[in-house]
């Protein structure tokens, strides 16, 4: 075969199927220039799971094994957990690796032990490594914890081949670690843009009949929420911030998903006479489209987020979003008056103002929402498989990719 036309023979190691790393996987299996084998450390969220941050039991109603070659190495962890370091340990990747004559191995972050095994095998056998993870230096350990990271992170970032950065912060976070401007190729971190702009376009004429599904007033501003509800998710600075706007100007505030603090919310609006709060639960991924088409503008008050993938598909949906400044995507998806606001994470009072500026000027909601939405047809699934067939170019010293994918 001729190798200038030969697809990249692709090993993805990663934890365990994952709802948002699906789409990803299926387009990169179908772009026609990749041979790619998933290999996951542990079954995860397959079938019916209890997630721990939700705290509620369900299968994700959407296909996250379909579409991409995928196989579940044998995890020998006395405790199996796909969220916890030592609960996942695949001594096997080694052997599959071998086996398969890889022209490179892509790795999800580093934060399981199989993840070093996996390093130490490509090291091994000499296959180029590709690195892709979600930190940033919004929460960086200080201290002697901060000196051991450094320390470990410089020593396995110079065996990296290429690193795959989610965004502008993932991207820094990298440099800052000794990574070469030259091995870094963004990839970012998207969402199925083509199933959200579908839903968006379909639900379009339908906010009224949404909102009245689920007793939400039709003709106010409504102000979503989307996510767990957990202390770092900051959801009762939202619910602080919504009794001091004291109805002025009128709105609907509506949480959908679930969580520790689920009872705490709810006591806060009944002690402060809330009105117009609606607690809408947890939602499968094909039911948050209609929660996304009956809101006016999405608020994200995290006191850290890696990323934040709510902010890409309420863009989908032509929202305003206000996020904190401890949310990963904001340098990338939210110009500050443009497309929504950034408050600093905690302060209840510039939140407030935000909400008001958005609430107010249903022009200037339509204007953000225009702006969200030509923002994110620029950050989707193609634009990620895009910048991971560069780096698989890069490190193998073919020609760059002339191929258009999408």
């Amino acid at each position: 075969m001729d190798m200038k036309h030969r697809r990249y023979r692709l090993a993805a190691l990663t934890s365990h199927p994952i709802q948002y790393q699906a789409p990803l996987l299926r387009a990169l299996a179908e772009s026609g220039e990749v041979d790619l084998d998933v290999l996951f450390c542990s079954p995860g969220s397959v079938g019916v799971h209890l997630d721990e941050g939700f705290g509620v039991e369900f299968a994700w109603d959407i296909p996250i094994l379909e579409g991409y070659r995928h196989s579940f190495l044998k995890n020998i962890s006395p405790r199996p957990n796909p969220s916890r370091f030592l609960g996942c340990i695949n001594p096997g990747v080694g052997r599959v690796l071998e086996a398969g004559r890889y022209d490179a191995l892509w790795v999800h972050g580093w934060g399981l032990a199989s993840c070093w095994l996996g390093f130490n095998a490509a090291r091994r056998l000499g296959i180029p490594l590709l690195l892709r993870g979600d930190s940033n230096h919004l929460k960086e350990p200080s201290g002697l914890k901060g000196y051991a990271k450094r320390f470990v992170l410089n020593r396995l970032f110079g065996g990296v081949s290429a690193f795959l950065a989610i965004g502008t912060s993932n991207a820094e976070f990298y440099a800052a670690y000794g990574a070469p401007k030259e091995k870094i190729f963004m990839a970012p971190y998207s969402v199925d843009n083509d199933f959200f702009l579908a839903r968006a376009r379909s639900l379009a004429r339908g906010k009224i009949a949404l909102r009245e599904r689920e007793g939400i007033l039709p003709n106010l501003p409504v102000i979503l929420f989307c996510g767990k509800f957990s202390d770092v998710k900051r959801p009762l600075d939202l619910l602080e911030a919504f009794q001091h706007l004291r109805d002025t100007p009128e709105a609907s505030l509506v949480f959908v998903g679930d969580g520790r603090l689920r009872s705490e919310m709810h006591q806060s609006v009944k002690e402060h006479g809330l009105k117009r709060v609606h607690f809408l639960g947890f939602r499968n991924q094909s039911q948050l489209p209609a929660c996304y088409a009956l809101a006016d503008v999405l608020v994200l008050p995290s006191g850290f987020e890696p990323w934040g993938l709510v902010v890409n598909e309420a863009m989908c949906f032509g929202l305003p979003v206000i996020a904190s400044d401890r949310v990963g995507a904001v340098p990338d998806l939210i110009h500050d008056g443009v497309n929504g606001f950034v408050f600093p994470a905690g302060n209840v009072e510039i939140l407030v103002d935000r909400l008001r500026r958005v609430l107010w000027a249903e022009d200037m909601r339509q204007r953000m929402g225009a702006q969200s939405r030509g923002i994110i047809e620029h950050w989707g699934v193609n634009d990620t498989v895009r910048g991971i067939l560069q780096a698989l170019d890069h490190v193998t010293a073919r020609p760059v990719s002339s191929i258009a994918v999408g």
